[in-house]
């Protein structure tokens, strides 16, 4: 087995997650969040994709990244193209996951120096 150093350098790095839980740093969170490289939002309002509204991503258009996240909870569900509206308006890339995958390719691309921010529902 080859092992490699890790090298991320971001000040917020997630080291785990669980259905219910997401664990940043050394602090366990158990409700939804909006993480990028260098900012955590702990209380992001939205629990569930049903309470994800379009006024919600002001906190994360605010970060400035290149690509957005959307961990939709333990599985994959599809949001409606309304609810993304003002991301497809700023010309952001988005991508929708169920959230332990959206956790995983955060760490991936923020390893890769990539401005990246993930918004996290916890359910």
């Amino acid at each position: 087995m080859i092992l490699t150093q890790d090298t991320n350098e971001a000040s917020f790095q997630i080291r785990a997650y669980q259905p219910g839980s997401i664990t940043v740093n050394d602090s366990v969170y158990r409700h939804s969040l909006i993480i990028s490289a260098n900012q955590l939002i702990p209380d992001w309002p939205p629990q569930s994709l049903p309470e994800l509204k379009p006024e919600h991503w002001a906190s994360v258009l605010k970060l400035n990244p290149e690509v957005i996240l959307l961990g939709t909870g333990q599985t994959f569900k599809l949001p409606h193209p309304s609810v993304l509206a003002p991301i497809y308006q700023q010309k952001i890339g988005v991508e929708s996951m169920d959230t332990g995958a959206a956790c995983r390719t955060f760490m991936a691309l923020s390893a890769e120096g990539r401005r990246v921010a993930a918004a996290l529902l916890i359910s």
